[in-house]
């Protein structure tokens, strides 16, 4: 593997592979104020939320690697401690990107970017109305991690109002992924959406104790079909299907043919049924597939 260390190469070079490492990356669409009224706008991927009680969020306005000063974020959050992260999805990206241009202090980027701004209810800067989220921040800490080009800052805020277009929520009245559209950043000009074709479920292990990948038998676990993420779903499952139901299963057709075609040759029936498996684990029927792969035991 290529090694990395970070005090044998230039900071350009260790910041290209970081953020082609660390990807992809929420983006915060800052909307600050100076203490002369002035807005600025800017997008920082050095961004999260990191606790909801209370509701955190993180972002990092860091020095720029080419002059090593301050962004007019961090001026102005220095001057009026309060913030607007908006939400950026795929219908403002390239608006966003343009307002991350370098321009002069005192050059409003809502202006720039040709985006329309909001006024806040319960802090001075203003919202951007075409972000389908905008949470309005108070600023709690700054942490200033160096005095160099690169270096960052951190500004940890406290979310006190939230604003969701109401387009973007389900019948349940929750964020649908699909509707709202976000962008994220990964390295150089490259960028992600949260499309349908590109969106995927991971079952969370919450509800119940899986038995993990140490627990499945060793010809399931060493197969040359099923992948890791395979073997993971199958980890996820709390107890196996009983004799009873892998029985039941070995009468259905499908399974019937396969036990008559390849029952001769062990080596190939396994191969055959992990291929099943394997189909069925790529449609999210984990329990199926635990059948089949139980069939040919």
């Amino acid at each position: 593997m290529l090694r990395i260390n970070p005090k044998e190469v230039s900071a350009a070079v260790l910041h290209g592979y970081l953020l082609g490492a660390v990807a992809p990356r929420p983006i915060a669409f800052a909307s600050t104020i100076d203490e002369d009224g002035n807005p600025n706008l800017a997008p920082f991927s050095f961004f999260n939320i990191f606790s909801s009680n209370p509701p955190i969020a993180v972002f990092s306005p860091a020095r720029s690697g080419r002059t090593g000063q301050n962004k007019h974020t961090y001026d102005n959050l220095k001057e009026v401690p309060e913030v607007v992260i908006n939400a950026v999805n795929y219908d403002m990206v390239q608006q966003t990107s343009l307002a991350s241009t370098e321009y002069p202090k005192g050059v409003n980027e809502f202006t720039k970017a040709g985006l329309t701004p909001v006024a806040s209810e319960m802090i001075k800067p203003f919202r951007v109305k075409e972000s389908p989220a905008q949470l309005e921040c108070k600023v709690k800490q700054v942490i200033e991690l160096g005095d160099k080009g690169g270096a960052g800052n951190l500004i940890i805020c406290e979310v006190v109002l939230m604003h969701i277009n109401e387009e973007v929520l389900d019948t349940n009245k929750q964020i649908d992924p699909a509707k709202i559209d976000l962008v994220a950043r990964l390295g150089g000009n490259w960028y992600s959406r949260t499309n349908k074709t590109a969106l995927f479920e991971v079952a969370k292990p919450i509800a119940n104790l899986g038995i993990g990948i140490d627990q499945i038998p060793e010809y399931i676990r060493y197969s040359d079909v099923l992948t890791g993420n395979n073997l993971g779903q199958l980890g996820n499952v709390e107890k196996l299907p009983g004799s009873e139901e892998v029985n039941a299963y070995k009468n259905l057709a499908a399974t019937k043919e396969v036990l008559e075609i390849y029952g001769k040759n062990a080596d190939e029936l396994k191969h055959r049924l992990h291929l099943i498996a394997k189909e069925l684990l790529e449609k999210g029927q984990v329990e199926e597939a635990w059948k089949v792969l139980l069939v040919g035991n």
